[in-house]
């Protein structure tokens, strides 16, 4: 679905207040994940993983690339990369197509400032 309007869940840790706050992915609500994001220490970047989609969100103008630099131009210094959508991989849960997509994501992240040695990829479903 689309997220449209933020939403927050709050938990504590033993060492940490948590606050997640899900921002909305879809171009037409970037103010919204504007708002989420200037708020945030951390930002998890959800890459799909399926053919063409990922490429489109890789592409000159795509999301991925206007998000990751949103957070990185809004003081969100920290980094986790989710590969999503793994089980519509050919064949399904691909580590080669993960590795390309971590290599691609990698080298652009790099290019706006985020250390991708630092940044951990994480493959979901």
């Amino acid at each position: 679905g689309i997220t449209i309007d933020i939403a927050l869940w709050k938990f504590e840790t033993a060492r940490y207040y948590v606050t997640i706050i899900d921002a909305p992915g879809h171009r037409d609500f970037i103010k919204n994940m504007i708002t989420g994001t200037s708020q945030a220490d951390c930002a998890v970047l959800i890459v799909a993983a399926g053919t063409g989609e990922f490429e489109a969100g890789i592409s000159k103008n795509g999301q991925t690339r206007e998000h990751a630099l949103l957070a990185f131009t809004l003081g969100v210094k920290q980094l986790i990369v989710g590969v999503n959508k793994m089980d519509s991989t050919e064949p399904p849960y691909s580590e080669s197509r993960f590795e390309e997509i971590k290599k691609e994501v990698s080298s652009y992240i790099k290019k706006i400032g985020y250390n991708p040695a630092a940044v951990p990829f994480v493959p979901i479903s």
